[in-house]
């Protein structure tokens, strides 16, 4: 490696899943075949909704720009350990190592403000049915998105430049599969009390509170759902937040896991492979929740391959 300083990296080394030759290909197979699914699935939800004007209402414009935020979050770290695997190397560049870092941040708050949004957009929808169209309007989808673009670029590039500060010693290797805020921090040689301060307040602040919101929207509409008389009454509404509260399940619970797992067990191993749930998996099963059980999708779906809808 080229130190020349401590300041002067030239390259990092991300360690990956598993020294063993052999489980190379089975590792390479599995997470190609995962990332063309997760890319062509939410391609596919992306051309449906703007291919179909019935589904241009607000909760599919939110699971648009989420289904292109996933393919985005997929892009950031999955090709490149794809690339290592298939070069048989290990190395990712200082810069590669900083942009994966910022644009894995961005994706990671962008889907967390997203489904915040797409929760207050069935809580309106759900508990407010009459004034839906006047609350929802185009406006406030498009400030939404606006504001969840603005408030994450700031924040990752914040936390980016703020890495950029940092002085890193001579063991650069990352045991993890793509360059991750905190392994970053453990790596540096100089004092990282700061970015630890500013990461801590991002996440409370920026994580913390679209989760409240989500689980504010929630109470509300159980608490709705539960005042409606009839079963079927109870049935359709329900349905109507199902496949949105599947999504948000999956994001949070394999987030926490994450960090619950890597906190119980002190394993940089662990923490990666239980990463792969939230980067990997969940953008990957994204699409399946929403068209599975999604009639409107199923249709625009079936119109663009060319299945006559009845």
């Amino acid at each position: 490696m080229e130190l020349g300083n401590d300041t002067h990296i030239s390259k990092f080394l991300l360690l990956g899943f598993s020294e063993e030759p052999a489980l190379r290909p089975l590792i390479f197979g599995l997470f190609l075949s995962m990332y063309l699914i997760t890319v062509f699935g939410n391609l596919l939800i992306i051309l449906a909704v703007s291919s179909d004007s019935h589904l241009h209402t607000p909760m599919y414009f939110f699971l648009a720009n989420l289904s292109f935020v996933d393919i985005c979050f997929t892009s950031t770290t999955v090709p490149k350990m794809l690339l290592n695997i298939l070069t048989q190397s290990k190395v990712i560049n200082y810069a590669g190592c900083i942009s994966q870092m910022y644009f894995f941040l961005l994706c990671v708050e962008l889907d967390d403000f997203l489904l915040s949004a797409m929760a207050y957009d069935r809580f309106v929808a759900i508990c407010h049915p009459l004034h839906y169209t006047v609350i929802m309007n185009p406006q406030l989808c498009g400030l939404l998105v606006l504001v969840s673009w603005i408030i994450s670029v700031t924040n990752s590039l914040l936390q980016t430049l703020m890495v950029l500060q940092l002085s890193f010693c001579t063991d650069m290797e990352i045991p993890h599969f793509f360059c991750e805020l905190n392994q970053m921090l453990q790596l540096a040689c100089s004092d990282t009390f700061l970015n630890d301060m500013m990461m801590y307040f991002a996440t409370v602040l920026l994580g913390g509170a679209p989760l409240a919101g989500v689980l504010y929207s929630y109470s509300k509409i159980v608490s709705s759902i539960c005042g409606i008389s009839s079963a079927q009454g109870k049935y359709r509404a329900f349905s109507t937040c199902a496949s949105h509260l599947s999504v948000v399940s999956l994001f949070y619970c394999t987030g926490l896991g994450v960090y619950l797992s890597s906190a119980a067990t002190q394993s940089s191993r662990s923490s990666a492979t239980a990463s792969v749930m939230y980067t990997v998996v969940s953008p990957m099963l994204n699409p399946f929740i929403y068209s599975l059980r999604n009639r409107d999708i199923k249709r625009a779906l079936k119109r663009i391959v060319g299945v006559p809808v009845t």
